[in-house]
C-alpha cells in the first residue's frame, strides 16, 4: 500500500472526522467475522491490516506534527504517502528499496532524516544512522519517535564502542581471570617439566 489517503477513500486534505468516519464504513464492510465461513475471510483480513495501518499512520501523524512549513517532517503531502511506503519496506525488510525512495525525495525534512537513519542502522552503519536521527531531532525536537530511536542508538553505539574488558566485566573479574590462567599455565609447565608429559 502506497498512500494511506487511498486505502481509505479519502483526499488528502481531508479533515480528521473525514478520515474516522471513512475508516468506520471501510471496517463495517471488511471486518472478518462477516467473513467466518467464506473464503475470501483471509482477504478481508488482509484488507482490514491494510485499512488500520493506513488509519493508524493517519491518526497518528495528526497528532505528533502538523501540516506546515515550520520544519515538521510532514510538510508536504505528498512527501508523507512516500515515507509511509518507505516505513513499509523498512519493516518488511527491503532495505535497498527503502534507501531509493529516499534518494529519489527532494525535500529533506526531519523524517527524511529519520528513515535514512533508519536505513544505515538496518545495515549496521550505526554511526551514519546515530547522525541521521541527531538531525532529525533537531530539526524535530518535539517527536518522540525520533528521541527514542537517538537514545537507542546512542546505547548501542557505546556498547559498540566499549573496550572489551568494560563490557559487563570490572578490572578486578578480570584480574581474577588472568590469576587463574596464570596458575594452570605454572601447573602445566610444572607437570611437563616433572616428567608427566
Amino acid at each position: 500500500m502506497d498512500n494511506p489517503y487511498k486505502v481509505l477513500g479519502v483526499n488528502e486534505n481531508a479533515s480528521q472526522d473525514e478520515i474516522k468516519r471513512a475508516y468506520r464504513e471501510l471496517v463495517k464492510k471488511y471486518h472478518p467475522d462477516k467473513y467466518v465461513n467464506n473464503p475470501l475471510k483471509n482477504l478481508a483480513e488482509e484488507k482490514m491490516r491494510e485499512i488500520n495501518e493506513a488509519y493508524d499512520y493517519l491518526t497518528k501523524n495528526s497528532q505528533n506534527s502538523t501540516y506546515s512549513n515550520s520544519g515538521s517532517s510532514y510538510a508536504n503531502n505528498n512527501s508523507s504517502a512516500d515515507y509511509y511506503s518507505i516505513r513499509n519496506d523498512l519493516n518488511r525488510g527491503d532495505v535497498s528499496s527503502a534507501e531509493r525512495k529516499l534518494n529519489s525525495i527532494n525535500s529533506q525534512d526531519a523524517e527524511w532524516f529519520f528513515l535514512m537513519g533508519n536505513v544505515y542502522a538496518r545495515k549496521g552503519w550505526y554511526d551514519n544512522a546515530l547522525n541521521y536521527i541527531q538531525k532529525a531531532c533537531n530539526m524535530n525536537p518535539g517527536n518522540r519517535e525520533y528521541m527514542a530511536a537517538l537514545q537507542n542508538l546512542q546505547m548501542m553505539n557505546n556498547s559498540y564502542r566499549r573496550p572489551y574488558n568494560m563490557r559487563g566485566y570490572s578490572d578486578r573479574d578480570s584480574s581474577f581471570c588472568d590469576l587463574c590462567v596464570s596458575l594452570w599455565c605454572a601447573d602445566t609447565l610444572c607437570n611437563c617439566m616433572g616428567g608427566g608429559c
